[in-house]
């Protein structure tokens, strides 16, 4: 690495977090290089354009390009720092699928130098560092590797995940705390003195091993506890309580913060990552895997409700709001709210239209449904029934006056003021007097 506390850093992957995290790292003084798969992506970004939506990350990106510190590419190139930063999903089993990563490790092996530093950043199962750093060692076996030598190694190799809320991705990348997990202490002191450079909260080295894990039971913990609050409206439901209600009472007591109820959990960190311990360690994971049951089951809960009221109201224009995983962002991986939605299209068609303030068209499989998309004074104005499934802040301000009339099926209780009606025992379904 440069003596000049500038090393060139190369980061694999412009997505949700790599292309915040080429900026932020470049606003910092480095030259960055990002790769991705796509041209259209890596076209956008060398304009000084981005293609997510994330507050304040389109000045910054226009600001590093046009100052020569950001570019990007589809072709690897030397560096003396590269930060992976691919997706893992997984697969139909919910077995997690790493190839996205070791594709990563192909493109940065021939490049490699003595000096350098590999940090991958990826949600990754344990182990996962330790397998990128054998497909390293055996694609470069010029290279002496960290754990696999005796001697001192070429080659630094660390795992660092990031901990972030969308929507507040540069503030957070910059100001909280990093677990840094090394290959070897070696390896974390490294990867520590590179992220000093650019991020002000406490940077805590760790192994690679460790730091795999601290992230799988951050999310698996807020899985967890997102459960609890889905079960607990479930319950509701069935007794005709308003859950809204008993959850503030409940948590005026100083030692319980229960969390809101939604119609599922969705995203790439928290509907996913638990699987991968549970896939780990599939016979000591019993709450785990429950937790993620009850939160895919509360999708299926949602759904139901909704066709149900839908098909009670047979001449009524439905408006489901939302299509995101949670508030204010464009994402849309493994939204609860986009699957809710897409069922009710498939099933009534040119009935359903969809109100979502960060798409500018439908999802691929609202194809030939007969759904539109639309803007939320036209579901105002049209709709009889609204479906909640977002709670983005243009929808919170909507008044009770432009909702009176209309059938409302709240699963993220916005409208408290929104009036019961009187036939409805549903906690979350209301009707404007």
């Amino acid at each position: 690495m440069k003596s000049d506390l500038k090393p060139d850093v190369c980061v694999v992957g412009l997505g949700y977090i790599g292309l915040p995290t080429a900026a932020i790292i470049a606003r910092a003084g480095c030259k960055v290089q990002g790769i991705d798969v796509s041209q259209k992506v890596v076209d956008t970004i060398n304009r000084g354009e981005i293609h997510i939506e994330e507050v304040d990350l389109d000045g910054l990106v226009h600001g590093v390009v046009s100052r020569g510190l950001l570019s990007a590419s589809t072709t690897i190139a030397p560096a003396d720092v590269f930060v992976i930063a691919v997706p893992t999903p997984f697969d139909k089993d919910h077995a997690p699928d790493i190839s996205y990563v070791l594709a990563a490790g192909r493109s940065v092996a021939p490049v490699l130098k003595a000096g350098d530093v590999v940090i991958l950043e990826s949600t990754s199962p344990v182990g996962t560092t330790e397998q990128l750093r054998d497909f390293i060692a055996e694609l470069r076996p010029d290279l002496k590797c960290p754990g696999l030598t005796r001697e001192t190694p070429d080659i630094s190799i660390a795992y660092c995940p990031e901990r972030v809320l969308p929507g507040r991705i540069l503030e957070e990348l910059t100001n909280n705390d990093r677990s840094i997990g090394g290959i070897s202490p070696r390896c974390a002191r490294k990867a520590l003195a590179f992220y000093k450079r650019f991020v002000r909260g406490a940077c805590v080295t760790t192994d690679a091993r460790s730091a795999e894990m601290t992230k799988l039971v951050e999310n698996a913990y807020r899985d967890v506890n997102i459960a609890f609050a889905n079960e607990l409206s479930i319950v509701a439901d069935s007794m005709g309580l308003d859950v809204w209600e008993v959850i503030r009472l409940a948590n005026r007591h100083p030692r319980v913060n229960i969390l809101q109820p939604g119609p599922g959990v969705g995203g790439h960190c928290i509907a996913v990552d638990p699987w991968f311990i549970v896939h780990g360690a599939p016979e000591a994971t019993p709450l785990i895997r429950t937790a993620r049951g009850v939160n895919d089951g509360k999708i299926r809960h949602v759904i139901a409700k909704a066709e149900e009221l839908v098909a009670a109201h047979p001449d009524a224009r439905v408006a489901c709001l939302g299509l995101a995983f949670k508030a204010n962002i464009d994402d849309f991986r493994e939204s609860p709210a986009r699957l809710v939605a897409a069922t009710l299209a498939r099933r009534f068609g040119h009935r359903i239209h969809v109100v979502e303030p960060y798409a500018a068209e439908l999802p691929i499989e609202f194809t030939d449904t007969g759904a539109s998309l639309i803007d939320l004074d036209t579901a105002l104005e049209d709709c009889d029934i609204l479906v909640v499934l977002v709670d983005h802040d243009v929808f919170r301000v909507v008044p009770l006056a432009e909702r009176s009339g209309k059938l409302v099926y709240d699963t993220r209780g916005i409208w408290p003021d929104q009036p019961r009606a009187a036939e409805q025992r549903e906690p979350g379904l209301r009707l404007a007097s």
